[in-house]
């Protein structure tokens, strides 16, 4: 089976335009390193009354919404490799050291995953 990266992220609305940039060229940089499949998902219908919405989850404060992402892998060694390369990327080392973020990388929730059931 395979494995996935996830995480959520509250992004500014006025800052989403930055934040899908940043995302296209990690989207780039994680496929040329062997991710098998990259998605950023922004928040639609995100008023749920049944469960906790993801807002409450990301401690969204007001003028922002969520981002919901994942990426795919071969197995955990597998994104292990890959992500040892991702590090070592001087275009990924630049993302990180902006000064002005499109999100603030403190609230970011981050987890590997094992998948248990895949169609």
């Amino acid at each position: 089976m395979a494995y996935v990266d996830g995480f959520v992220v509250p992004v500014p609305k006025k800052k989403l335009a930055a934040y899908r940039r940043m995302a296209r060229q990690a989207c780039a940089i994680w496929r040329e390193h062997g991710a098998l499949e990259y998605r950023e998902c922004v928040g639609d219908d995100l008023n749920i009354k049944m469960c906790v919405p993801f807002p409450k989850i990301a401690k969204c404060k007001p003028g922002e919404t969520v981002v919901l992402a994942w990426i795919v892998y071969r197995s955990r060694a597998h994104r292990d490799n890959v992500n040892a390369k991702i590090m070592k990327d001087p275009r990924i080392q630049k993302m990180m050291s902006i000064k002005d973020p499109p999100f603030d990388c403190k609230r970011m929730a981050y987890g590997g995953f094992k998948v248990i059931v895949q169609a």
